[in-house]
């Protein structure tokens, strides 16, 4: 199935699900729904995990997109009990953000176990920094982001944390390339004033 039909699937079981009362009636709809749109669901749990959470993919947790969309789909079927997006965009973000919570809760999870194993070797003199807990620089910077107006942080989330085309985030967010363009540039403008004394060529790519 083709980008636009996709889309045009899920937009369809969207509107049906609006029109519905009840969670055993929705239930249904609800898994055709994410299974008509687990391919790009794959493509996003991907692209998230190699380009923003790559430590995840290496020993202990070795984790794979399978996997993680395997978590992911749990959380949006429950999510989606509750909240119900009203097109494509919103659907595809509310994905998003379950995949980003998921990741978050591994990485918390993996260096709370690390911090655990430190403790209990405290006899040992204390090792150099593992690089598995995230710098000040670096939580500052991702603070950031996630203090930009939705639209500018979905796109550069996208963009420039997934590592997506402008036209594939355009896709997802059902606006044109150009919107993407000056919601991109607008993100990086902002965190360039918000984040300017450090390296500004740095960044926009953190």
């Amino acid at each position: 199935m083709t980008g636009d039909q996709t889309t045009m699937a899920v937009q369809q079981y969207l509107h049906e699900l609006a029109q519905m009362q009840g969670r055993s009636m929705a239930e249904p709809v609800i898994r055709d729904l994410i299974a008509r749109s687990v391919q790009r669901l794959h493509m996003l749990c991907q692209s998230m995990l190699v380009r923003s959470y790559p430590r995840l993919m290496q020993p202990p947790l070795n984790l794979q997109a399978d996997e993680m969309l395997s978590s992911v789909v749990d959380r949006l079927m429950k999510a989606m009990r509750e909240v119900r997006p009203d097109n494509v965009r919103q659907f595809f973000a509310l994905a998003n953000q379950h995949m980003r919570w998921e990741l978050n809760d591994l990485a918390r999870r993996l260096d709370n176990n690390a911090l655990a194993v430190e403790l209990n070797e405290a006899f040992v003199a204390a090792p150099e920094s593992s690089g598995s807990q995230l710098s000040v620089t670096a939580v500052r910077i991702l603070t950031a982001i996630d203090d930009l107006p939705e639209a500018e942080r979905e796109v550069f989330s996208l963009v420039r944390i997934q590592g997506m085309q402008q036209t594939e985030a355009a896709e997802i967010l059902d606006v044109s390339t150009k919107t993407v363009q000056r919601r991109l540039n607008r993100a990086i403008m902002m965190l360039s004033e918000i984040l300017n004394d450090l390296d500004p060529g740095a960044a926009p790519t953190e």
